[in-house]
């Protein structure tokens, strides 16, 4: 399983463990929430093992989260949004797609050149620099 996925589950336990915490705080209709949480559960036995046949699970699923729970939808880890993309991208504003599309291309230009690349390190250093050229 590469760092990629394995980051990404980290996530998406985090994201599951906020979908339960609303729902014990019974702001949902607790049937649906049940079933949402097992399909929730599917996506996460799935992505490591098919991580390409599991994107349209996790669009789906994601964006749910954002219209089913729009309490929490700030909650929802950007990264998540990016990784799976599609109708995700939609609930990302132009600043942080471009964010984004920056670290996929220095990613691949660390892979294209074997150097060691780490997502979240570059992530937090291209924020920075954004964050400076708006002072």
């Amino acid at each position: 399983m590469s760092n990629l996925v394995a980051d990404h589950l980290v996530l998406l336990d985090h994201l599951r463990s906020i979908l339960v915490a609303v729902g014990e705080a019974e702001q949902v209709p607790e049937e649906s929430h049940a079933l949402f949480l097992e399909r929730f559960d599917e996506l996460r036995a799935q992505l490591p093992v098919e991580p390409v046949e599991s994107q349209y699970l996790g669009q789906d699923l994601l964006c749910q989260v954002i219209l089913r729970y729009p309490q929490i939808a700030h909650l929802v880890p950007r990264d998540l949004l990016w990784f799976f993309g599609g109708d995700c991208l939609h609930y990302m504003p132009d600043d942080e797609l471009e964010l984004y599309q920056a670290l996929e291309e220095r990613r691949y230009e660390a892979e294209q050149n074997d150097e060691p690349f780490d997502w979240n390190q570059e992530k937090q250093l291209l924020a920075l620099s954004t964050q400076d050229s708006k002072h």
